[in-house]
C-alpha cells in the first residue's frame, strides 16, 4: 500500500498545469491502480482543468475504480452544465460503471438531458444498473460468464453466444435499443477475431456520435492491426464528432504499428485540441508501453466514452 505522502506526491502532478500533459495521465493512471480515498480525492481535484481530454479521462478512471466515494464530484461534473459534453457523458458513464443503484434517479433525470451524448450515456447507466440489479453477472442470457478479456468495466454486457454476423447486424440496426446494440459490440470484442473487428469497423458509419465513440474505444481494446484503416478514416475525417476523432486517436495509439505512429504525428497539430491532445498523449504511451517505470496498466484507450 502506498502511504498518504506517495499518493499526494503523485496527486501533485496531476493536478499541475504546468506539467506536461503526459506526465499528468501517467500521474492519473497511477493514482487509479493505486486506488483509495486520498487517489480519489486527488483525480476529483483535477475537474477544475481547462482540457477536457483530461477531465475525460479522471471521470474515466473513477469510474472504473468502482469507489463509490467518487459519486459525489462524478455527480457534480453530470450537473455542471458548464463542462463539457465529453466531460459530463464520462462522468455518467463513470456512475454507471460504479454500480450503486443510488444514482438510478440521477441518470434517469439526465436521460433527458439536452446534449444527446449525455442523455444517450445515461440511457446506458440506467438500463445497466437494471440489469445489475435484476442479477448482473451470475445471469448473463446464455447462463455464461462475462468473459472479458480486457478486464475494464463496461457500460453493457456482452451479448449472449451468437455468430458475428448475426452480432453486426444487432450492432448495425438502428431501430434497436442502444443498449442491445452496445451489448452486441461488447460480444464482438470479446471474440477478437478480425471477422468481428472489421464488423466494429462498420459501426464508425453509424448516426450515433456516442456509439462511434465507443466502437473506437473497443477497437483500441482490441488491438488489431485490421482496425487501422477504419480508425484512420474516423480522425482524418475533419466533420467527423470530436469525441469520436479522439477515441480514434488513442485506439491507433494502443495498436501502435508503424502506420499508426505516421497519422498520429500528422494529427498532433490539429486544430481541434481535445484531438491534438489524444496524439500527442497516444504518442507517449506508444513510447511508454514497454516502459518499466510506468505502466498504463489497462492501456489509455479506456484503454469505454
Amino acid at each position: 500500500m502506498a502511504s498518504v505522502d506517495q499518493v499526494a506526491a503523485v496527486g501533485q502532478v496531476l493536478v499541475d498545469p504546468g506539467v506536461d500533459l503526459t506526465r499528468r495521465f501517467r500521474a492519473l493512471f497511477t493514482l487509479k491502480n493505486l486506488g483509495g480515498a486520498e487517489a480519489v480525492d486527488w483525480i476529483s481535484k483535477a475537474f477544475t482543468d481547462d482540457s477536457a481530454l483530461l477531465k475525460h479521462e479522471l471521470a474515466y478512471c473513477l469510474g472504473q475504480m468502482q469507489d463509490v466515494r467518487a459519486i459525489p464530484p462524478l455527480t457534480a461534473v453530470l450537473r455542471d452544465t458548464q463542462q463539457e459534453p465529453m466531460v459530463r457523458h464520462e462522468a455518467g458513464e463513470a456512475l454507471g460503471a460504479i454500480g450503486d443503484p443510488v444514482v438510478l434517479d440521477l441518470l434517469k433525470e439526465y436521460s433527458q438531458d439536452p446534449v444527446i451524448e449525455v442523455a444517450e450515456t445515461c440511457q446506458l447507466a440506467v438500463r445497466r444498473l437494471e440489469w445489475l440489479q435484476a442479477g448482473g453477472d451470475t445471469q448473463l442470457d446464455d447462463g455464461s460468464t462475462d468473459n472479458n478479456p480486457y478486464c475494464s468495466v463496461d457500460p453493457a454486457p456482452p451479448a449472449l453466444r451468437r455468430s458475428v454476423p448475426e452480432l453486426r447486424s444487432i450492432l448495425l440496426d438502428e431501430s434497436l435499443p442502444l443498449f442491445e446494440r452496445y451489448r452486441a459490440m461488447f460480444a464482438l470484442r470479446n471474440l477478437g477475431n478480425e471477422e468481428a473487428v472489421l464488423a466494429l469497423g462498420d459501426g464508425l458509419q453509424c448516426s450515433s456520435a456516442l456509439f462511434r465513440h465507443e466502437i473506437g474505444y473497443v477497437l483500441g481494446q482490441m488491438q488489431h492491426p485490421a482496425a487501422v484503416p477504419a480508425l484512420r478514416a474516423a480522425l482524418e475525417r475533419s466533420g467527423e464528432n470530436p469525441m469520436v476523432r479522439h477515441e480514434a486517436a488513442e485506439a491507433l495509439g494502443s495498436i501502435g504499428r508503424e502506420e499508426c505512429l505516421a497519422v498520429l504525428q500528422r494529427y498532433r497539430g490539429d486544430g481541434e485540441r481535445v484531438v491534438k491532445e489524444s496524439c500527442e498523449v497516444a504518442l507517449d504511451m506508444l513510447e511508454y508501453e514497454n516502459s518499466e517505470q510506468f505502466q498504463y496498466a489497462d492501456g489509455l484507450v479506456r484503454l469505454q466514452g
